[in-house]
């Protein structure tokens, strides 16, 4: 136990009364001795019982080091870089406070890394739902169907590999004196960002699916909407200095969103675009039709048959004029 490298857990958190004991009881529940482990909670001032549960948590079980600091730029690379500087581990596994990893998860990520396979580690999810509601489990089906996340590997059936990236993470703090910080301007996509530096500096961003967590996702279409439209605004301002990062998967919605504009626009005027409007809407939601039928054969699931099509439509939509927009702000903020 002596040779076992000291691990500092991080967790950015904001109001998440609803998950944090779920987190923390997981991170008692690991494999790996708990006095070789830390989890910095950098907290941004949240308002609802989230300290409480915390404060709660630790009463109960003094054998887990749990400390909590104060995010007051209470964004989440603020939040990520502030428990970073205030951790002591060598090992360094991000992880949110809607995660819920599985008992070998933090000797799996310290495996991966004694074994030399990549700089920053990560595993895939399993995405569960943020609520016992119908909506809310398609939401959960959508976050992890091929229609809502294209090729992104951690989300589906996955294999061992380099990749772009992957969430959360886990990597030696040597790496972050090497290539900086999470990058505190991003308000979303800093761990793509940072995956980017990664691999641009010559290190491996390495997928391991047996490094696995339960992910909850949002509960509502507004707060799914709300997420994609931050990931798609976010994901613009990164582009812009990546390009060479960009996927079709990314590119896919901003276009489709674009097209479906243009054609509500000329279609004021034109019976040409009308129709174009009519076979674009069309095609997009049978496609979305069959899939969700399937989906809903498959699990025995009715809702689905409606539920898949709106929540992946939300996703589109809402990334898709995220990114737009972030596009068009830039422009006249530029001008």
């Amino acid at each position: 136990m002596s040779d076992l490298p000291f691990v500092s857990i991080i967790v950015p958190c904001y109001n998440e009364e609803a998950t944090i004991r779920k987190l923390l009881e997981a991170l008692r529940a690991q494999t790996y001795p708990l006095a070789k482990m830390e989890v910095v909670i950098s907290d941004g001032m949240s308002t609802d019982r989230t300290l409480e549960a915390i404060a709660s948590f630790q009463q109960e079980h003094a054998d887990l080091a749990v400390r909590v600091v104060q995010n007051q730029a209470r964004t989440i690379p603020s939040g990520v870089n502030q428990a970073i500087r205030e951790s002591r581990g060598g090992i360094i596994v991000r992880l949110d406070a809607h995660s819920m990893p599985i008992p070998e998860y933090v000797e799996r990520c310290v495996a991966a890394h004694q074994s030399g396979k990549g700089d920053n580690v990560g595993g895939v999810w399993e995405i569960r739902p943020g609520a016992q509601t119908w909506i809310a489990e398609s939401i959960a089906f959508a976050a992890a169907h091929p229609l809502g996340v294209g090729d992104a590997m951690y989300r589906l059936n996955a294999k061992a590999g380099a990749v772009d990236t992957v969430p959360f993470g886990s990597f030696r703090r040597a790496l972050v004196e090497k290539i900086g910080a999470f990058d505190e301007t991003l308000l979303a996509n800093e761990d793509y960002e940072f995956n980017t530096r990664v691999r641009e500096s010559g290190g491996v961003v390495w997928l391991e699916p047996s490094i696995r967590s339960v992910y909850f996702s949002r509960s509502t279409l507004g707060k799914l909407a709300a997420q994609y439209w931050r990931y798609g605004f976010w994901k613009f301002k990164m582009l812009k200095r990546y390009p060479h990062t960009l996927r079709w998967r990314q590119a896919l919605p901003p276009a489709f969103v674009l097209i479906l504009l243009a054609l509500i626009v000329l279609s004021l005027w034109l019976a040409a675009a009308r129709s174009l409007l009519a076979l674009q809407l069309f095609v997009y939601f049978i496609v979305l039709g069959l899939a969700g039928l399937q989906l809903a054969m498959k699990t025995r699931k009715g809702f689905l048959i409606w539920g898949l099509p709106l929540a992946v439509a939300s996703m589109h939509i809402a990334w898709g004029a995220g990114f737009l927009w972030s596009g068009i702000s830039s422009m006249f903020k530029n001008g």
